[in-house]
């Protein structure tokens, strides 16, 4: 009996039943577990509270340079060129591992070993970083999202979490942080799950699900009472019928697919030669080339009435409700969007390449006679899975944020249609070629965590247990 409350009262090791099995420590009535616990619910709940209010500033951001830039339709060519060069300068000097979208500075600090490395990229300097910048960003009219920001700023939570009550399993908790971000951007849970099994961390990881899945309904719940239940997008009804809507599927599957690889083909391309010509004379150069952009964003945005200039999120919408967008709107969104994505400056790339594969999708369904909306829906599919090469993610993303129900299948086609077309050009997926740019190199490849540090990161319940 002694033995008995020795085990149960201070957690000591385990006893030998009447039948000589083992019988298990009973961890749950240890105050040391529900302190951890506490602090694991307090980042999720941080996590969606900052996620709301990180996309409060972003719209107010967008609509102030929206109202200030139709009243003075020249100030985009001072304002946005002057914004990119110090974005980008501070990204680059000031707050190095801020730049781009977020996600591949997450993946990448799922790759490294606990450390000095893994927290200068998720810590909490980066996330006022990401979060300001992303902000000014959108304040000048660069064609950016917060989503991409907001998993960086999400991972970095729950990082930080980690470290504050020594929690053990690091990688799962930066994998919860970064689909809690994704779901309380787009108020889309199963795309935050969904999201980070296949493009987190390209695998399905058992002793993480509960975190993940943890992590979101928290998020979530906090998105959810502070700006109510909603749908991204708005909400379509829109369904495929006929032999006509399944050739519409295959051809904006297909065209979203090629012209997504085509993107990230060329993302990646101009960064490294950006990177080689910066070089060259990086005392100049780190202000000429983002200024270039800037200029070139601008110009666009001019000669196209303010249409490219930001998220996209508008246009993209009122073409999942039936209302056809200029035939320009995608062409010119997916240059502001290349321009925007190369010049070094924080932003993501979500909001903007579901706004391109809208007003791709509905182009088509003009040109072909067929409804604006189911156009629109599927060139979002096509596009967005050829940009990210995610397809579950591409699908379950735009059924959330558009409450369609009707359309599942065409969807799933319209991805997997997406995916293989973006291969085809670009065989390297996006986000992970760009986290090993945050990863240090090596001459036999880059260096991954060895066996021994990734059995010790146990999972949230073994190291409360503890």
């Amino acid at each position: 009996m002694s033995g008995l409350l020795a085990a149960l009262g201070t957690g000591g090791k385990s006893l030998e039943g009447k039948l000589g099995s083992p019988v298990r420590r009973l961890p749950y009535l240890a105050g040391r577990f529900w302190r951890r616990r506490a602090a694991f619910w307090g980042g999720a709940l941080c996590v969606g509270a900052v996620s709301v209010l990180f996309a409060r500033a972003s719209d107010g951001a967008e609509n102030m340079f929206f109202h200030f830039s139709h009243r003075f339709w020249l100030l985009p060519l001072i304002i946005t060129p002057l914004g990119f060069v110090f974005c980008a300068w501070a990204a680059g000097s000031v707050f190095p591992g801020s730049q781009g979208s977020g996600i591949p500075q997450a993946i990448a600090a799922r790759e490294l070993p606990r450390g000095v490395a893994r927290r200068r990229l998720l810590s909490v300097r980066m996330c006022f970083a990401k979060i300001g910048l992303t902000v000014v960003g959108l304040m000048c009219g660069a064609s950016v999202g917060r989503e991409g920001p907001t998993v960086q700023v999400g991972a970095a939570i729950m990082l930080q979490v980690a470290r504050l009550r020594g929690l053990q399993n690091e990688r799962g908790l930066i994998l919860a942080g970064s689909a809690a971000g994704i779901a309380a951007a787009f108020n889309a849970p199963l795309a935050g799950v969904v999201f980070a099994i296949e493009e987190m961390s390209r695998s399905f990881e058992v002793k993480t699900n509960g975190i993940v899945l943890t992590t979101v309904i928290i998020g979530g719940l906090v998105s959810l009472g502070l700006t109510g239940n909603y749908t991204y997008f708005g909400t379509s009804n829109a369904a495929v019928y006929g032999m006509n809507g399944w050739v519409l599927t295959a051809f904006c599957g297909s065209a979203g697919g090629l012209l997504g690889g085509l993107f990230s083909r060329l993302m990646l391309d101009i960064t490294t030669w950006a990177k080689g010509w910066i070089a060259g004379n990086p005392r100049v150069r780190k202000f000429i080339y983002p200024l270039i952009c800037g200029v070139l964003v601008a110009l666009i945005g001019i000669f196209t009435q303010g249409d490219s200039f930001g998220t996209g999120y508008q246009t993209a919408r009122a073409a999942v409700e039936g209302v056809t967008p200029h035939w320009y709107f995608w062409p010119a969104k997916f240059a502001t969007t290349l321009i925007t994505a190369v010049s070094g400056i924080p932003g993501g790339i979500f909001a903007p390449s579901l706004s391109v594969g809208a007003g791709l999708g509905a182009w088509i369904a003009g040109a072909g006679g067929s409804a604006t909306s189911v156009g629109a829906l599927l060139g979002m599919a096509g596009y967005f899975a050829g940009v990210v090469q995610a397809p579950m993610t591409a699908f379950v993303i735009i059924l959330e944020m558009t409450g369609n129900t009707a359309s599942v299948i065409p969807l799933m086609v319209a991805a997997m249609l997406g995916l293989g077309a973006s291969r085809l050009v670009c065989p390297r997926p996006l986000y992970h070629e760009l986290a090993h740019g945050f990863l240090p190199q090596h001459k036999g490849g880059l260096r991954q965590p060895s066996r021994e540090e990734r059995r010790a990161e146990k999972p949230v319940s073994q190291a409360a247990a503890e």
